[in-house]
This record gives structure tokens, C-alpha cells and sequence, in this order.
């Protein structure tokens, strides 16, 4: 199962989570992450522009050659698909790389919008070029992924999933993806550390799935699981899934999440850890009233 783990980086260009109280990872821990990655042989590293300087960072701290699949995102198209293309070289720039294993279409708005034709046209320009080498989406359960992938045949879909959030395993989208030879990846498995977050410490739009998570907690540990386990196991063993970015900010946490993968999965009753409550499952909105401090969390889905 350790093959089947991504390692996500937003952690690595801000206090990114709800529940990460570490901050920003430093570089030399980043190093030691990247590391512990290399040798549990982990290859797919998910690089995202937006958090803070994550792709320099990257380039500055992985080893070389770089035994890993290093997956980039496109900014919003509102610039013009000129600029989006040159981003996107400094990209693979930045990490110093030759060419990135993938790049995901950040936003399924630009996709569905009247330049969504165009902007796909330009990417399997560049994978044609060399530049990229699979050309994906970064979708969530709103967007419909399933549709697009229809429409765009990706390499790549990424997208949203969880014990709390089943929406796309309910409704069979994930393996429908994979039934028509698309790479699925899963992220947000833990949705942001919500399944370790004491419940005295969801903040005031979260209040109300307080006794859910509670009955989660409960529910596994009765079975002798811990979330981290119980959270892994879900996901690695989806129908479906080829790959499970997870996010960490030290390598004692990956070490962690490495031994978890690799144990037998718990006997839990999966169906009833589902959650519905469109809040909960949009972390955009989990700090809506609170301004500014919603910042740190808008990233996600």
C-alpha cells in the first residue's frame, strides 16, 4: 500500500489545516521528508504554486536525480493561455526539472468555461512537446468529475475523499473514473485534519457535527482503531484508486502514515462515518465568518 501513497506539499509554503499546529515545515525537515519518501518509495509529489514557495522549495530540497513523479497545477486562465503556459514552464523551472510527470487543471471552472477547449488544446501541446508528460484535472464533488473526464479523457483526475466525505464513492463516480482507464487520485483524506480535531476546538460553523465526529471516534474505538489508520485504510483500499495524497509536516508524521498503510485494515463500519453537512464537506466555508482567517484554509477541496 506505501507505493499507492502521494505526498502532498502545501505544508511546505504555510500553516496549512486546520489541525496543523507545527506552522510552516522548515527546509531541512523538508529534506528529511522528501527523504523518508524516496526510500519508502513514494513517488508522486503534488506541487502547488499557490502555497507560499513550495515549488522552490521543492527544487532546493529534493534529491538528484529526483527519483520522484512531481505533478504541477495551472493558475486561472483570466490571465490568457500565453501567460498560463509560461507559468507553467517556470514551474517545472523552479523545481529544476526538465519536464513535470503531470500537470492538473486547477480550476474546473476554466474548463467549463468558453476558453476550456482552448486551454486543454495548449496542454496536450506541451505533453506533446515533452514539457509534461500526462495531463490532468484537480476536480471537486461539485464539479461533476466524472462529467469532465468524460468530456477531456484525462490521464489524471483528482479529487476529494474520505470517511467523512463518501459523496463520490455513494454516487460511483470514483469508479467509473477508473473503469474508463483514468488515473484517480484521492486527497483531502483526513479533510484537513478535522478527524483529530477535539470537538471543543471546531470552530463555530463546525459546532453542529460535533456529536458525528464523536460517534466516529467511538464507532472506531470499539474496533480498536485510531483515526489515522481507520482514515488510510479507507481510502488505499477504494475501488478504483491508484494513488492517496496525504499531507504531513515532519517525517516522524510520514513515518507514521507509512506504518498505518502497511497494517491490515480495521473492520469498521464504513457507511455510517459518512457525513452530510454541505459546510463540513467545503472547508472554503468553514471560516466564512471569521474574514481573513479563512485564508489558510481556502485551498483545499
Amino acid at each position: 500500500m506505501v507505493a499507492r501513497l502521494g505526498l502532498g506539499s502545501a505544508q511546505f509554503g504555510c500553516d496549512y489545516g486546520i489541525s496543523n499546529t507545527r506552522g510552516r515545515v522548515g527546509e531541512d525537515e523538508v529534506r528529511q521528508i522528501l527523504a523518508l519518501a524516496g526510500d519508502c518509495g513514494i513517488k508522486h509529489i503534488d506541487a502547488a504554486h499557490y502555497d507560499g514557495d513550495v515549488e522552490r522549495i521543492l527544487g532546493r530540497c529534493w534529491p538528484f536525480p529526483s527519483p520522484f513523479k512531481p505533478q504541477v497545477r495551472t493558475l486561472r486562465l483570466d490571465k490568457g493561455l500565453d501567460w498560463l503556459e509560461s507559468r507553467l514552464r517556470r514551474s517545472v523551472d523552479h523545481m529544476g526539472l526538465v519536464r513535470a510527470h503531470a500537470a492538473l487543471v486547477d480550476s474546473a471552472e476554466d474548463l467549463t468555461g468558453e476558453g476550456g477547449d482552448a486551454l486543454w488544446e495548449r496542454l496536450e501541446k506541451l505533453k506533446a512537446e515533452g514539457l509534461i508528460t500526462r495531463i490532468g484535472i484537480s476536480a471537486t464533488a461539485k464539479d461533476q468529475p466524472l462529467l469532465l473526464a468524460r468530456r477531456f479523457k484525462p490521464d489524471i483526475v483528482q479529487v476529494p475523499c474520505s470517511i467523512l466525505d463518501q459523496r463520490l464513492v455513494r454516487n460511483g463516480e470514483i469508479a467509473a473514473m477508473a473503469d474508463l482507464g483514468i488515473e484517480v487520485q484521492v486527497r483531502s483524506v483526513f479533510l484537513q485534519g478535522l478527524l483529530f480535531l477535539p470537538r471543543e476546538a471546531l470552530p463555530s460553523n463546525l459546532v453542529a457535527i460535533g456529536p458525528h465526529l464523536s460517534k466516529v471516534r467511538r464507532l472506531m474505538m470499539e474496533q480498536g482503531a485510531d483515526p489515522l489508520h481507520a482514515a488510510l485504510s479507507f481510502a488505499l483500499n477504494l475501488q478504483g484508486v491508484s494513488t492517496v495524497v496525504v499531507g504531513v509536516t515532519s517525517a516522524a508524521e510520514l513515518r507514521a502514515i507509512v506504518a498505518a498503510s502497511e497494517r491490515k485494515p480495521p473492520r469498521l463500519n464504513w457507511d455510517a462515518m459518512a457525513l452530510n453537512d454541505d459546510i463540513a464537506l467545503d472547508p472554503r466555508q468553514w471560516y466564512a465568518d471569521l474574514g481573513d482567517v479563512s485564508k489558510r484554509f481556502i485551498r483545499v477541496a
